[in-house]
């Protein structure tokens, strides 16, 4: 997409243009409130709009009033109202449903607004207002009926954009193609210091600890223009990985605790899950408790799909360092209560398609060419009892899909029964996304040299590619048809998109296959 399409211009407009007349912008006040307004800078809404976790009769409505973004945001130390409308069409003639929101400086004057009343299956128009200022308008989505048996979804998966290694180009395409959902699996933002040498280079002079520091990284990653447009045109469901917190971080337990004293880290993680409520689409129930947040969820797609999404941060184990350790059955991923909220949602569930947003790879990566094995201990690999146990109960629950992220590249599997038999029963399939723009430009012939021995030791890889993009799925009873797009560079501000690879899953035949 340009700069100049039509479709990028509608979302990245702001909401006055839309309406079309400067006055309009002062139709939701009466006089008497208008004047008793204190104005505020100008820009407020610099960081746009989003929507997500989509229900069959309502939607979570974002933006966060933000006139100096890089610098803490900009804003009094005071509560503002923001006026906010939905609508069936794009120039607000339909109303549906209007109020008015508080946005809280100690929310860093966020907005979230949990709309209810909907009508199920329905495209929506919604904008912000305050201080006589428009937001962009962005364009939503309803889930289908919760008996809705028929039609169909489509989908698109990202992860892992790095600010430092490129632009955002991808989210330009995913906007042309109009998914009815974006899931992100983690790493919205990286905590990596500035480089001297990025393309991009990182706000700030260090890593984040402290929630100014969070909130100004998050500000300046929502200032990416094609990532603020796809917001704005679909809604989003979101969870984190590492990379919003710390590297290989593992429940309150840092990368380098010799480093980062416990009582600091919680710190550290109590600023940073509140950085990443304040700017994502989501509901209530995920404001942070201290250094805890409620992510795992179910989200219903009618009776066509369902969509676990999980939380594989929190509440795991730290991880194991040897192969031995890997194999502990102590271990855990997501912990007793979550890993119980899974299966009972697995076997319980009426839809046709049972999706699994984890954040990290579940089919086994082997890296060492020939004989032996040597895993990748922040993934599932790492946590192989449990994982086994999901592979055991994947033979009892209607079409298992895993969508996943955090490698940085297209890792397209079957999940097997037991990956130390290569003739074991395939149980489910997993699309692990390739990144954003993490890793950047790859050089694709050394990445075929030093992944292309290591495939006769994974015989479950079905497609595996280091172009940076993101996977889109179309989904009905029938089977899951996924093309996996791709973009030709990220170190420029616009790139040229094309499909790797179409691949297919087809309903009641666990697996995936490349057409």
């Amino acid at each position: 997409m340009t700069a100049g399409s039509p479709d990028r211009r509608r979302f990245l407009t702001a909401g006055a243009a839309v309406l079309g007349a400067a006055a309009s912008a002062q139709l939701w006040l009466p006089a008497a409130a208008r004047a008793a307004e204190t104005p505020l800078p100008d820009g407020v809404f610099s960081l746009g709009v989003s929507s997500g976790d989509p229900l069959p009769d309502g939607i979570v409505l974002w933006t966060r009033l933000a006139p100096d973004p890089l610098n803490g945001g900009g804003m009094p130390d005071r509560v503002v109202p923001v006026e906010w409308q939905l609508a069936e069409d794009h120039r607000f003639r339909k109303l549906v449903r209007r109020g008015t929101a508080q946005a809280r400086p100690e929310y860093g004057h966020s907005v979230h607004v949990d709309v209810r009343g909907l009508r199920a299956d329905r495209r929506y128009w919604y904008r912000f207002r305050t201080s006589g200022q428009l937001s962009p308008v962005g364009r939503t989505r309803t889930a289908p009926h919760p008996h809705s048996s028929g039609g169909s979804l489509r989908m698109a998966l990202a992860s892992c954009q790095n600010w430092q290694h490129g632009y955002f180009t991808p989210y330009a395409d995913m906007l042309d193609q109009d998914p009815d959902i974006v899931v992100f699996v983690g790493d919205y933002i990286y905590e990596s210091t500035p480089s001297a040498t990025a393309l991009r280079r990182h706000e700030g002079t260090g890593e984040p600890f402290s929630l100014v520091q969070y909130r100004n990284r998050y500000a300046q990653y929502r200032t990416d223009p094609d990532l603020a447009a796809m917001h704005a045109g679909a809604p989003f469901v979101v969870s984190f990985d590492d990379h919003e917190v710390d590297n290989d971080f593992a429940g309150e337990i840092p990368q380098d605790p010799d480093k980062q004293p416990h009582d600091a880290f919680v710190a550290r993680l109590t600023a940073a899950y509140q950085a990443f409520y304040e700017h994502m689409p989501v509901r209530a129930t995920a404001v942070p408790d201290g250094p805890h947040i409620r992510m795992h969820r179910r989200l219903e797609f009618g009776r066509l799909a369902r969509l676990n999404v999980l939380d594989t941060r929190q509440y795991r184990s730290d991880q194991a360092t040897s192969q031995a350790g890997a194999q502990d059955p102590s271990l855990t991923m997501l912990g007793a209560q979550q890993k119980r909220w899974l299966l009972d949602g697995l076997k319980d569930s009426p839809a046709r398609w049972n999706l699994i947003a984890s954040q990290i790879m579940m089919a086994e990566t082997d890296l060492k060419v020939g004989e032996g094995k040597l895993w990748f201990y922040d993934a599932w690999d790492g946590y192989q009892a449990e994982r086994n146990e999901f592979s055991q109960e994947f033979k009892q629950v209607r079409n298992p899909v895993v969508l996943s992220g955090d490698r940085h590249l297209t890792m397209i599997s079957d999940l097997k029964e037991d990956y130390a038999d290569p003739d074991s029963a395939v149980v489910g399939a997993e699309f692990v996304g390739t990144s954003i723009s993490s890793n950047g430009d790859q050089d694709q012939e050394a990445f075929r040299r030093e992944w292309d021995p290591r495939r006769p030791d994974n015989p479950h890889w079905k497609l595996l590619d280091a172009h940076r993009g993101y996977h889109l799925f179309d989904i009905d009873r029938d089977g899951i048809d996924a093309q996996v797009r791709v973009v030709d560079t990220v170190r420029q501000p616009t790139s040229v998109p094309s499909t790797l690879a179409k691949l297919r899953v087809e309903a009641g035949r666990p697996g995936v296959e490349v057409v």
